[in-house]
């Protein structure tokens, strides 16, 4: 079977050097809309496309990899608006619709928004920006401290809101961050804390001692780049530990207390110097 919005390794059913058919099974015939066929390829062999729903629902595929798969999330741009409501960029020829159903405020052109993918009821591939409708306020089959992919959803009073894995609804507290965020931004987190109502606390660093471990070896490089001396100590802001390492204030003191600890370091209040 199929799978819409995904890629497929589906076998070669007919090549005459233009055009290319491929076995989709119970799906029939698929044309691949590529310009170029691969020429190497021959009847029977396997090739791996991406398989979308052209402008009257047909099956479609193409070697091309779009920006966002099915169910997933992404920051798109809005190319156009029609009849049927706004059309995104996701990196093939036949762009990404919104139905006007599906927009919970007014796309314009040349903007960005946060979309998710889905499959409607005709079985062809549309976008919404109505995320609350396909991304749960609760975690499931998550687990605290699993590493995770974040998209930055907007700005709110605790923090950030950020969605987790493309699924879920996840949270990073303003004074847990110390880089700056931007709507649609793709970065690395993990799950903090997943509270009594199942809700997710996101942070950007990972507890513990073995996200420490490179924090010491950075730190170490530094003072060795640096003739041994660095303008920096447990007492330093937030921001300038951030500047500088890219971590929050506390994976910063436990890292340098490590070294302390290991006679690597010398402390002061505004500075640390390497040991020889």
């Amino acid at each position: 079977m199929v799978d819409i919005g995904r890629f497929n390794t589906l076998p070669i059913k007919q090549h005459n050097g233009l055009q290319l058919y491929l076995d989709g099974g119970s799906s029939g015939d698929i044309l691949l809309s590529d310009k170029q066929p691969p020429k190497e390829a021959k009847v029977d062999e396997p090739l791996k496309v991406f398989i979308y729903t052209g402008s009257d629902g047909e099956l479609l595929a193409t070697r091309k990899k779009p920006l966002v798969q099915m169910d997933g999330v992404a920051w798109l741009k809005v190319i156009s608006i029609g009849p049927a409501g706004a059309f995104l960029d996701w990196g093939l020829t036949k762009d990404l619709l919104v139905p006007f159903a599906e927009q919970d405020y007014e796309l314009e052109e040349n903007r960005y928004c946060l979309i998710k993918v889905y499959l409607d009821d005709q079985n062809r591939i549309a976008a919404s920006t109505s995320l609350n409708h396909y991304i749960s306020d609760e975690a499931h089959y998550l687990h605290e401290g699993d590493e995770v992919s974040l998209i930055i959803a907007g700005k709110t009073d605790l923090g950030f809101k950020a969605v987790v894995n493309d699924n879920f609804w996840g949270i990073l507290y303003h004074n847990e961050v110390f880089q700056p965020l931007r709507e649609g931004q793709k970065l690395k987190g993990y799950i903090k804390k997943i509270r009594e109502d199942k809700k997710i606390d996101l942070s950007l660093n990972k507890a513990g001692h073995t996200h420490v471990k490179p924090v010491t070896e950075q730190i170490i490089q530094r003072l060795e780049d640096n003739n041994g001396f660095l303008e920096l100590s447990d007492k330093s802001s937030p921001e300038a530990i951030n500047a500088a390492f890219g971590v929050s204030k506390k994976v910063f003191k436990h890292a340098i207390g490590s070294l302390y600890k290991e006679r690597r370091i010398t402390l002061t209040k505004t500075s640390i110097t390497l040991n020889k």
